[in-house]
Parts: C-alpha cells; structure tokens; sequence
C-alpha cells in the first residue's frame, strides 16, 4: 500500500507565491518521477511539473519561469514553489508518483485559489 498525501494549498492574492509538499510512504520501493498535476474547475487535468530520480525537472510553458519543482529523495517527498502566482492557476493540484516497478499513485489533491 502507498499513501501519497499533498499539504500546502490555500488562497493567495495574484501575484503572491506559495509553496506545495508531497510525501509518499508506505510500500515504495524505488520512486522514480514525481509529477504535481492540476485541475482547473470545469477543465481537464493537466500535467504542470516533473521531476526525475536525479533532480532533472520539466515544466508545462503555462508554469514555466514562475514555478520550481525540487524534490527529497531521502523523504520521498516532492515539492513546487509556486512564484508570480495568477488567477487562471487556480485549480486542484494532484501529486504522482512513479515507482521503478512501473506502478503509479495518486494523492487526493489540493486546492490552490488565487484572487484577482
């Protein structure tokens, strides 16, 4: 059993930052990437960041410049400051986690909401 838990979401005005935390546990052998996604209301989810076992990071262009995803191998932990922050980045933000078995788990997500 894996349990992926995010911490970290609330409201913050436009152009403010903040800063969001991923822990995996439970049966994690080896994690290899860990992704943060996002759902807008009424839209698709959307993959925001990743990053891989050896730090290298990439980043959707509607993110990219404003927010840095890092991540702790030694606490399976992922995080992503979030810089600059708009309106239009208001969403669910979800965490993934992909092991070197191939298997891939969700966090129930949270909520980020930025005012105008």
């Amino acid at each position: 059993q894996v349990q992926v838990v995010e911490s970290g979401g609330g409201l913050v005005q436009a152009g403010g930052s903040l800063s969001l935390s991923c822990a995996a546990s439970g049966s994690i052998f080896s994690i290899n990437v860990m992704a943060w996604y996002r759902q807008a209301p009424g839209k698709q989810r959307e993959l925001a960041a990743t990053v891989t076992s050896d730090g290298s990071p990439t980043y959707a262009d509607s993110v990219k410049g404003r927010f840095t995803i890092s991540r702790d191998n030694a606490k399976n932990t992922v995080y992503l400051q979030m810089n600059s922050l708009k309106p239009e980045d208001t969403a669910v933000y979800y965490c993934r986690v992909f092991t070197t078995r191939g298997g891939n788990y969700w966090g129930k997500g949270t909520l980020v909401t930025v005012s105008s």
